[in-house]
């Protein structure tokens, strides 16, 4: 597992951190980040797809912290 912090321009209401998982959701200005405990590249992915099905533009993806 590792922690993430992913960077989308817009804005991403809290409402949907159910859909990704529970990971905290915080908006500022029009950028939106996500940060939290991803489990593994699988459900990265599936993360970064539902990014992808919701139209947003990706502009970031790191790791916060090494693997636990």
């Amino acid at each position: 597992m590792r922690n993430y912090e992913i960077k989308v321009q817009g804005v991403l209401d809290e409402a949907w951190a159910d859909w990704f998982h529970g990971i905290t959701i915080t908006v500022s200005g029009n950028m939106t980040t996500l940060r939290g405990t991803i489990i593994d590249q699988a459900a990265l992915r599936g993360i970064l797809s539902k990014i992808w099905d919701l139209n947003l533009t990706l502009i970031a993806v790191n790791v916060l912290e090494k693997e636990t």
